[in-house]
């Protein structure tokens, strides 16, 4: 079953047509539907090898594909490299840091789209990274190496490049991977609460499936490069879903913010 996740009335920050991919003649994408809504948090989950990360890069226009996407109601192929920039943000699994940059130095290369080429940064663009650092807490790393930073402080460094690029979506590819429960918690929140306060929207990849429905407002479902649930947390974290498409045995347990996934071990094989 193919589903096609269909937003509210509210306005499209993204609407995928028919996206497929293919890499090294594989079909990775085989025609996914996806309509995300402005100010939307939509978290894409599925066993190793779905195609999460592919979908991403491919909303983000940063792998070719077939079929369509519309960014905030404007075809992406007809938005020039700079231009996307301004409108869609994308936080790597494992950004590249060039060795020995300063936090402030890596926030400033999120002000690229608005520097003309071979130009200097201008003050407008100074000024917005000093925002983003203060509005994040991380004034007092601005001029520390970035590799320096624990992993919650690098990861807080990576969404802030994202935001200082002005863009209203943020496309975050697995940003809580490696990150202890804490630091998982913390940015998260910390992500949830700038996308209330400034209309953000937010399309996601995650392998937590607990915190993944605790913190989203509707889950995509990928298997083998199809779509094949979505909809709120509690209608697509199922057991039967999650046995059928994870080979996993689970228990779920509805949560005070969503369905909490816990392992459980099958029974144990008879001793021969």
């Amino acid at each position: 079953m193919t589903a096609n996740l269909t937003a509210t009335s509210a306005p499209t920050a993204v609407e995928a047509v028919d996206l497929r991919v293919t890499l090294d003649g594989a079909c990775i994408l085989d025609g996914v539907d996806l309509t995300v809504a402005v100010g939307e948090w939509v978290t894409i989950i599925g066993p190793n090898g779905a195609g999460k990360s592919t979908l991403l890069r491919a909303v983000g226009g940063l792998l070719p594909a077939s079929g369509s996407v519309s960014l905030f109601g404007t075809p992406s192929a007809k938005l020039h490299r700079r231009q996307r920039a301004r409108v869609v943000a994308t936080v790597a699994q494992s950004p590249v840091v060039p060795p020995g940059m300063a936090v402030f130095d890596y926030v400033l290369l999120g002000r690229t789209p608005y520097m003309p080429p071979l130009g200097r940064e201008s003050a407008a663009d100074l000024s917005a990274v000093h925002d983003v650092l203060g509005r994040l807490d991380l004034g007092r790393f601005a001029d520390r190496p970035l590799t320096t930073l624990s992993g919650g402080e690098r990861q807080r460094v990576f969404l802030a490049r994202a935001l200082a690029q002005g863009a209203t979506l943020l496309l975050l590819d697995e940003p809580t991977s490696a990150l202890d429960i804490g630091n998982q918690q913390e940015v998260l929140e910390l992500v949830d609460q700038l996308r209330r306060d400034h209309g953000l929207t937010v399309l996601a990849t995650m392998h937590e499936l607990s915190i993944a429905g605790e913190y989203a407002d509707r889950l995509v479902l990928l298997a083998g490069g199809r779509m094949v649930a979505a909809g709120p947390p509690r209608a697509v974290l199922t057991e039967e879903l999650l046995a059928t498409h994870y080979r996993a045995r689970v228990r779920v347990i509805d949560g005070a913010h969503g369905p909490l996934v816990v392992p459980v071990r099958g029974p144990a094989e008879q001793q021969s």
